[in-house]
């Protein structure tokens, strides 16, 4: 489980560090590059979450997912 949130939580903190440098990226390097960080931030969640669900080798709780009984 701990792998599964320290994953996640690295894609999304990631993901906000793109949309947050977007900013000065705009003032310093013009529009198109901080459109294409805010594209490819637009596009981490839906990684960070299936990144999130996959099951762990170590994954001992199968009430729920892929191995439940």
């Amino acid at each position: 489980m701990k792998r599964r949130v320290r994953r996640y939580g690295l894609v999304m903190g990631v993901c906000l560090a793109l949309f947050a440098g977007a900013l000065p990226v705009y003032y310093l390097f013009g529009t198109g590059w901080a459109v294409a960080m805010c594209v490819v931030a637009a596009f981490l969640p839906p990684v960070a979450v299936t990144l999130g669900n996959l099951a762990d080798p170590e994954d001992h709780d199968t009430r729920y997912g892929p191995n439940a009984d």
